[in-house]
């Protein structure tokens, strides 16, 4: 597969592909944020992949998510996506669990063995205890926010989930961090949009927003990999 791989190597070098090829990710979340993320991971180098949503393909999803097309409609997403990230290097070890997560089952299951945890989920109350629990776990944490109701993919950005000004997502996190009195034990770096949030009756989304989302989780991690293979 190395032949594979050399447009990577070429740029970060044989250290971080070697830990490419270590490394275990966990996406939770692969609609039109996480699927982009897991495809770009397996396509850079990684091999070691989990990829969980209790989501199954709906028609709705087909202006932006990876995972659906006209073949896949009914399927689990986590399904659809394994199928094709294995197309791409089926030497890759992909994981997928069909299940919706919250805390019982953060409890249950526990993040071990992960050495990064990308939250592309959308609900409130299960991103909250995902970013709590990751961080107590000590994992590397990188944490989508709203991609729906924006146009512009040039104003995709990243930045402290403390700091992030103008999205509505972050702020409710951060309100229910507040009620509960809980706190994340480290710093959480977040990817948002400096655009603000368009009016819709609909929760609207475009595939050129959430995929840039999705490439800049990657991004992330990718980075933090090649900045430690350096040391």
């Amino acid at each position: 597969m190395d032949e594979f791989f050399s447009r990577s190597e070429a740029l970060l070098g044989a250290k971080a592909m070697e830990a490419l090829r270590t490394k275990r990710v966990i996406i939770f979340g692969v609609g039109g944020v996480g699927s982009y993320a897991a495809e770009a991971l397996v396509r850079t180098g990684l091999t070691h992949l989990t990829i969980v949503d209790g989501d199954t393909v709906q028609p709705s999803n087909i202006n932006r998510q990876l995972p659906a097309t006209r073949a896949t409609m009914g399927m689990p997403k986590v399904e659809a996506l394994k199928a094709r990230l294995l197309e791409i290097n089926p030497e890759a070890e992909i994981k997928a669990i069909a299940e919706m997560i919250n805390g019982e089952w953060l409890m249950a299951n526990g993040l071990e063995g992960y050495d990064f945890v990308i939250d592309a989920i959308d609900s409130v109350n299960d991103k909250t205890d995902l970013i709590i629990y990751a961080t107590r776990a000590r994992v590397k944490i990188f944490s989508s926010m709203g991609a729906a109701l924006r146009f512009d993919p040039t104003k995709v950005t990243t930045g402290e989930l403390m700091d992030i000004k103008g999205d509505a997502l972050a702020k409710a996190v951060r309100a229910r961090m507040k009620k509960l009195d809980v706190h994340p034990y480290k710093k959480v770096r977040c990817v948002y949009s400096s655009e603000q949030a368009q009016r819709c009756e609909t929760r609207g989304s475009l595939m050129q927003v959430t995929a840039v989302f999705g490439l800049t989780l990657t991004s992330l991690v990718i980075s933090d990999i090649t900045n430690q293979a350096k040391l």
